[in-house]
This record gives C-alpha cells, sequence and structure tokens, in this order.
C-alpha cells in the first residue's frame, strides 16, 4: 500500500501543461522543484568544491552507491561520519543504488531473482548485489534520498527481456521497501517496461502500489530517440500519484529539462554538463559553444554577454581558449562553473515560468534564442 505520508508539496500547478513547482522536505534541507541534480559519483562534483555548488546554487547533489560500495567502501564512509561529513556536503543527498552501472558491465555481470552478481571494474573482483544489501549500502552512507535495485537493459531489448527485468525489477523494489528501516531517508521506486507502453503502464501501476515516497522513470537515456523518450514521459508521468515527485533520471540536455518539465517531471541528473564542461562544450543562451574553435581564438566577448556567472564575468572566449587548449585545469573549472550556472538559471527560470503560468511562453522564447544564434 502505498504510504499516506509525504515530503513533498506542491506550490504551484501551470494550468496549460503538467508541470508543477513544488517543495521537497529533507532532514538536511529543503529542495525546490523542478531541480537538476550535479553528479558526484564518488562523492565529488568534478573539478567543483562543495561551497562553489552551494554558490552556483546547488541544493542537492547526487552520489553513486556501486561506486562508493566499489572506493573507499560504505562502512568506511560510515565510519567516518557518513557520506555528508565525509565529503562536507551539509546538503540535501541522493544516491543512485548503482544498478546502471552493474547492468552496464555485460559480461561481467550475471543476474538472477537473488540479486546480481559483478566484477568490478577497478580491480576484477567478484561482488553480489542483493535489494537488502543495496539498501544496507545507501543506509551505511545516510543519503537523503535512496533508490530502489532495478534491473537495467540494453536497447533495444526485445518485449520477453523487458518483461523479465520488469517482473525482477518490481520483486526487488518490494524487497527493498521491507528492507529500508532508516524513517530519515526517502526511498524512490524505479518505474522500468522499455519501450512497451503496455509494460510501461504495468510497471507503473506494480511500483505505486508497494508505495514509495518518489517515483523514478529508469532506463531511459540509454541510446532511444528523443521522442521515444518523451512518449515514454508522456505517457508514464500522468499515471503517477500528484503528491510524490516524480524523477527522470539520468536526462539529459537543456531541450531534455525543459520538454519534461512540461510534461510533469520534478528531478533531474545528468553527467551532461560537467562532462562536457570537461570537453570544452559549453551552454549559452544561444546555442552552444565549442571553444576549443579556432574562431574564438581572438574573441575577447564572454562565453554568453547574457551570462553573469564567475566565468562570464571575468574572462574572454580567447583566454578560456587558450587554457583548454594548454590543456589547464583552470579551463576545466572554469567551464564546469559555467555550465552548472546555465543548467541552474535554466531550472530557475522553469520555476519562475510555472509560477507565472507563462511556461509555454517560455519554451518558446528558450527556442527562438537558440534558433536565432
Amino acid at each position: 500500500m502505498r504510504k499516506e505520508t509525504t515530503a513533498f508539496t506542491i506550490l504551484a500547478a501551470e494550468p496549460k501543461t503538467r508541470a508543477r513547482c513544488g517543495r521537497l522536505e529533507t532532514g538536511r534541507g529543503v529542495i525546490q522543484t523542478p531541480v537538476f541534480m550535479p553528479v558526484g559519483t564518488s562523492g565529488t562534483v568534478k573539478t567543483m568544491t562543495p561551497d562553489e555548488l552551494k554558490g552556483l546554487g546547488s541544493e542537492i547533489i547526487l552520489c553513486n552507491a556501486y561506486h562508493l560500495y566499489l572506493r573507499p567502501g560504505h562502512k568506511l564512509v560510515s565510519e567516518m561520519g557518513g557520506l555528508h561529513r565525509f565529503i562536507s556536503w551539509d546538503g540535501p543527498i541522493l544516491t543512485d543504488s548503482g544498478g546502471y552501472q552493474v547492468f552496464s558491465l555485460a559480461g561481467m555481470c550475471k543476474v538472477t531473482d537473488e540479486g546480481a552478481t559483478f566484477q568490478s571494474h577497478l580491480d576484477g573482483s567478484h561482488h553480489f548485489f542483493s535489494p537488502e544489501s543495496i539498501i544496507e549500502i545507501q543506509e551505511a552512507l545516510g543519503a537523503d534520498i535512496i533508490m530502489t535495485l532495478d534491473e537495467c537493459i540494453p536497447y533495444p531489448s526485445s518485449p520477453a527481456a523487458t518483461r523479465e527485468a520488469l517482473e525482477r525489477s518490481v520483486q526487488w523494489a518490494e524487497r527493498c521497501r521491507r528492507a529500508h528501516k532508516r524513517p530519515d531517508q526517502l526511498l524512490f521506486g524505479i518505474i522500468q517496461g522499455g519501450f512497451y507502453p503496455d509494460l510501461r503502464r504495468e510497471a507503473a501501476i506494480r511500483t505505486i502500489e508497494l508505495g514509495f515516497e518518489g517515483y523514478a522513470l529508469g532506463g531511459l537515456s540509454v541510446g532511444e530517440s528523443r521522442p521515444m523518450m518523451l512518449e515514454v514521459v508522456e505517457r508514464v508521468i500522468p499515471m503517477l500519484p500528484e503528491d510524490r515527485p516524480r524523477y527522470l533520471m539520468g536526462v539529459g540536455m537543456p531541450e531534455d529539462l525543459v520538454e519534461s518539465v512540461i510534461r510533469g517531471v520534478d528531478m533531474f541528473d545528468c553527467v551532461i554538463p560537467t562532462r562536457h564542461a570537461r570537453t570544452g562544450w559549453l551552454f549559452t543562451s544561444f546555442g552552444r559553444v565549442i571553444i576549443k574553435n579556432a574562431q574564438y581564438a581572438k574573441d575577447d566577448t564572454p562565453i554568453d554577454p547574457a551570462c553573469d556567472c564567475y566565468t562570464c564575468r571575468h574572462f574572454s572566449r580567447a583566454y578560456l581558449r587558450h587554457l583548454f587548449m594548454a590543456q589547464e585545469i583552470l579551463a576545466l573549472r572554469l567551464n564546469t562553473i559555467h555550465n552548472l550556472h546555465y543548467y541552474f538559471r535554466l531550472m530557475q527560470g522553469l520555476r519562475q515560468a510555472i509560477l507565472e503560468g507563462r511556461l509555454i511562453e517560455y519554451r518558446d522564447e528558450f527556442y527562438h534564442r537558440r534558433v536565432e544564434s
């Protein structure tokens, strides 16, 4: 049965879309939704300090239970006072169960109804994840929001393979629900079902019946087209409880966020802004800037004249290109500051547009600026 208590409050619903602004309360702070969570896989958002993340506007970060289990180990983290103290971040943390990472190991992973046996990508050592052990790991880490173990399948997958993963994911979700003991953690269920509408619907119904504090759409951003991804969002989101946050895992590009917020998604995570920053791909109000391109060698303007981030206020494209071509660490830091600022400002703009009832106009302006570049 679904829990009747909730830490999520809807503050405003956009009348012409499914979008809403919300307030998600955790023991370590309030999260304003829609929200983008920077990915700190191993306990750090690459190149950023916790204070810098806060200064940029981050209210929550995501860490990965699989990676922290392997190194330095969840027991060590617990002995050090928990993940928040270990990484010096006093805001909310969400830990992914690591299912995606385990099942992406392909030939190094064997799955049964009991769980998944896999080899570490670090040293080849053998390990076993069960729903119960995944909850134990995340409880030891002490994150504010934790995820169930689910079986992630590749794209494309047959209906039979998708059905098998659905059954296993629902069974594992129920075992996670029973194993979870810490009342200070919110446990989110993950809905699988691939790209088969009937299976997605069944997965949603059965997962909701188990009663979670939030619901995530898994198995997306695995190589499918954007229209395919949005079709799944459009089908599943209306089925989810209004009073629970809705989390789209591993997505995405700025346009993915805009389109998914319109369709009712509340939470996002993705490595795109930080990973792209380290490859010199910078997001702007008018489109992308690939900073290594020769056209910027003598360009004295900021990355984005409309941006007020630290990078744009102090440095030119020419200097940023020089740093990147010289492989200076500062290039990665300044690029990351800019990209994360862009994402946080995008989410702030979406929230404000929802509150003002002008989200469709905001979306049109978003695309118009990019077309004009």
